[in-house]
């Protein structure tokens, strides 16, 4: 069976686009790696664990659950086919449409090929995190990854934390930590709050942002939460594992203010600075790219005919934005598969919405970009590459001695990115150390890939695809 469309991707973006274009009667196959609908944002606790409040450990809730209950509408009246648990590693065209290919299982060797006449990328962002001495140190977390355990597992990642980085991600990280029972040392945030007063008019347009915000500061409040505007985490401390951070004031420069150190003691360290959007996928299908986001039309239409993105794969800008971006993808593949024209008045509001949305997380970004001087912290021993254990020092070295101008070469001459994560983590920490402009690398698989399922015929992967129906 042939599907009208493949959905790669059952976040915000991809479960809005997937309902909007199967309520006008196209057939969606929704391919995901994770177990439950949801992504990250609408992460779903092991169903094993009987979680009793849920809806506690997230906020949209009943979005969600109107997403979900049209999600189960949908499958249930055969528009909607949600493969779970597939994990997407590439997607090419062929005559007449587009092959995506997945592993499935619990060691993801058993492949799968779904076919479809359109594609809809909806592959989500994954973090941003920038080194410093100390943070390969075991306690060291990623601030998603602290939620993620948090909303999926219903673990903690220590006793006593300490969030820090920017972006709003940070807010529910803390406040959920606090919530669960963790001790919040502190919240560092390396933005500075006069940078709000410059976008003010614009940040004042999304007044329902400004109430989300303030809700998650009162609840800090409530737990004695401690925030350290203006200031970034130095150094992280301990020998077999996390102990203490030292964290410091930044000037307006966002260069570390002499003397302003204090050491705070912690078993965890949540980091994160900001998101990135996946792009691998759209890379392999040679869709064009504006700096680090896929480029899309006002109809969320790549510069590839049959494919679309929405979401966090087109620009960082959270679930609102990409639900948004969804319903749009979803009315133009709708409107193009079955020739019936949307309503023009429903495709204004939309766009409306889309483009005030844009507006503010353009702002946002702007607000919570990472300090200026940021590697001055970086010392030459400083591990940045973990795949390889690369240092900063190898980096420097590259460019200062060895002639390096762009990541590539210095990739040749240090294996900075040669390893399992193939630069996904450490791209932009290289980039800043050896002051080369960040590039995005084209892989051509979007995850590893087992050889024997590289190695096997065409006609295996079809007869498979036929069993797997």
């Amino acid at each position: 069976m042939r599907s009208d469309l493949a959905v790669i991707g059952a976040g915000p973006a991809g479960l809005a686009a997937s309902l909007t274009a199967a309520a006008r009667g196209v057939r969606v196959t929704l391919v995901d790696a994770a177990p439950e609908a949801g992504g990250q944002f609408y992460r779903q606790t092991a169903a094993g664990l009987r979680a009793r409040r849920p809806e506690a450990l997230h906020h949209q809730w009943r979005t969600w659950l109107r997403l979900r209950e049209g999600l189960d509408g949908h499958i249930a009246a055969g528009r909607i086919n949600h493969l779970a648990d597939h994990h997407v590693w590439s997607a090419e065209r062929e005559s007449g449409g587009f092959t995506v290919h997945a592993l499935l299982g619990p060691e993801q060797e058993q492949p799968v090929a779904v076919r479809a006449e359109a594609v809809l990328l909806a592959t989500g962002g994954y973090e941003k995190v920038l080194p410093f001495p100390g943070w390969t140190l075991p306690g060291v977390v990623t601030a998603g990854g602290a939620q993620a355990m948090l909303k999926g597992s219903l673990v903690v990642p220590g006793r006593r934390a300490v969030v820090a980085g920017t972006g709003p991600l940070l807010l529910p990280v803390a406040a959920g930590l606090a919530a669960a029972g963790v001790t919040v040392a502190a919240l560092v945030e390396s933005a500075d709050p006069r940078a709000f007063a410059r976008h003010a008019g614009t940040l004042a347009a999304q007044p329902d942002k400004a109430v989300e915000a303030a809700l998650y500061a009162a609840r800090l409040l409530r737990h004695r939460v401690r925030i350290l505007a203006h200031h970034a985490v130095v150094e992280a401390h301990g020998t077999d594992r996390l102990e203490a951070v030292t964290v410091a004031a930044l000037d307006t420069d966002g260069r570390v203010r002499s003397g302003s150190g204090r050491r705070i003691p912690c078993d965890t360290l949540a980091v994160g600075h900001g998101m990135l959007p996946h792009t691998d996928l759209a890379e392999t299908l040679g869709c064009r790219l504006d700096g680090v986001n896929v480029h899309v039309d006002d109809e969320q239409r790549t510069d590839v005919p049959g494919v679309w993105a929405a979401g966090e794969a087109t620009g960082i800008g959270g679930a609102a934005l990409a639900l948004a971006e969804g319903h749009i993808a979803g009315r133009s593949i709708a409107a193009r598969r079955t020739g019936s024209a949307p309503d023009p008045r429903e495709w204004e509001r939309a766009a409306r919405n889309r483009a005030a949305l844009r507006r503010f997380f353009d702002a946002v970004d702007n607000v919570y970009a990472p300090p200026g001087h940021w590697t001055d912290q970086v010392t030459d021993d400083t591990v940045v590459c973990r795949c390889e254990e690369v240092p900063a020092r190898a980096v420097r070295a590259a460019v200062e001695e060895l002639g390096a101008g762009d990541l590539r070469t210095v990739k040749l001459l240090t294996r900075a990115g040669m390893g399992w994560c193939q630069g996904r983590m450490c791209g932009p920490a290289v980039a800043g150390i050896a002051g080369c402009a960040e590039t995005v690398t084209r892989r051509p698989f979007a995850r590893p890939v087992p050889l024997g399922v590289l190695a096997r015929e065409p006609e295996q992967d079809h007869q498979h695809e036929e069993d797997h129906q």
